[in-house]
């Protein structure tokens, strides 16, 4: 069985949803589902100032393995993109999208797709803690 087409990127540059959204939707579907992950400004009770994401050089690759296999699970068009390098409150660290002929399996193959990034790409997190402290997360 061929590998099912997706679209997979981890870049420095802003990410465009609406690129990763139209990639997954064609005509035939009538549910879009996309999660953002958005940086806060705490985690565990303490302030968070920025998040620096480093990753591993071949992170794409396991993220372009890990959207392939969701598809092929799923039988749904799936995209992701990460982002690295230094992120400020606000910025948008992930964008996953899928897209399928009706919202429940939309809505339970994103969340799949999420999970299985966050489980498998290696893409790992630093935080900026208010007064100066750092700290890795999820290592």
């Amino acid at each position: 069985m061929p590998e099912p087409e997706v679209l997979a990127l981890v870049t420095d540059a802003p990410l465009d949803r609406a690129a990763i959204e139209a990639f997954v939707c064609t005509r035939q579907d009538g549910a879009l589902v996309t999660f953002e992950g958005v940086i806060r400004d705490h985690d565990h009770g303490a302030a968070v100032t920025a998040l620096d994401y480093s990753a591993h050089p071949d992170a794409e690759r396991f993220l372009r393995e890990t959207c392939a296999e969701v598809a092929r699970e799923t039988g749904l068009r799936v995209a992701a993109a990460h982002r690295v390098g230094a992120l400020g409150i606000g910025d948008v660290a992930l964008v996953a999208s899928v897209a399928a002929p009706h919202r429940a399996e939309a809505f339970a193959a994103c969340a799949l797709l999420v999970d299985r990034i966050k489980e498998r790409t290696p893409i790992w997190k630093r935080q900026h803690l208010d007064g100066g402290a750092t700290e890795w997360v999820n290592l």
